[in-house]
């Protein structure tokens, strides 16, 4: 007998808790992508790390093969997105500019088309996030697709909208931006940047698909280690 929607609903949110993401990911391939969205949004807004985290991962490779079937469906998935960090849709948007940033690393049709959006959400005269909770999950999606979509991000002026956010008053948001900045190679941040690294404010960071314990200052010198190099 098939299995219900909720059914799955209730088997993919245990799996994001529990399962690593390699797991999750075996299992998840078994279904087609369009039955795992719900799940997927519902697991990217947890209280809990471990299950947000393997939600945008997951989401992220499962929008891609939506997308590689069905781009408009898949578009359908980023507009769902945009509308969650609306103030009209009446929620948050928890994790939401997270998992954007993590569909368009993973496809690259999706990130030529929505990179603009996800820049614009930086910039006081588009769809600027003013949460700092919020900063910090784009900060953190700008870091995620410098390392793979650079030059798209420069396209859309990305550096000159990220510069702003070292003088957050979040030091998470400063020591997200910095990475970011970091990884786009901005010789202007050098100076900002170097004000950071006595910065001992400690936070969890995603990164290369685990969670790690960093502080904001760690974050200055890897970006700072970056720039040095382009500058030398």
């Amino acid at each position: 007998m098939a299995v219900s929607q909720r059914g799955i609903k209730k088997e993919i949110l245990t799996l994001l808790s529990q399962a690593e993401l390699d797991a999750v990911i075996a299992t998840l391939s078994g279904y087609p992508p369009e039955k795992l969205l719900n799940s997927l949004f519902s697991g990217i807004c947890s209280g809990s790390e471990k299950t947000k985290w393997n939600a945008v991962s997951a989401m992220g490779i499962t929008v891609a093969r939506l997308a590689d079937q069905d781009m408009e469906a898949a578009r359908i998935v980023i507009r769902r997105f945009m509308w969650s960090l609306n103030d009209e849709s009446g929620g948050i948007g928890w994790g939401t500019p997270e998992a954007m940033a993590e569909c368009l690393a993973c496809h690259e049709g999706l990130a030529l088309e929505y990179t603009k959006i996800l820049v614009s959400f930086m910039r006081e005269d588009g769809f600027y996030l003013e949460l700092p909770s919020l900063q910090r999950g784009l900060m953190w999606g700008i870091g995620r697709l410098a390392k793979v979509r650079a030059d798209l991000l420069y396209a859309w002026q990305a550096p000159k909208y990220l510069l702003p956010y070292l003088d957050s008053e979040d030091p998470v948001v400063r020591g997200l931006a910095a990475r970011a900045l970091g990884r786009l190679l901005v010789v202007e941040a050098a100076t900002k940047i170097k004000q950071l690294p006595a910065d001992t404010t400690a936070f969890s960071l995603y990164t290369d698909n685990r969670l790690i314990t960093v502080t904001t200052g760690q974050l200055a010198d890897e970006a700072l280690n970056s720039l040095t190099s382009v500058l030398q």
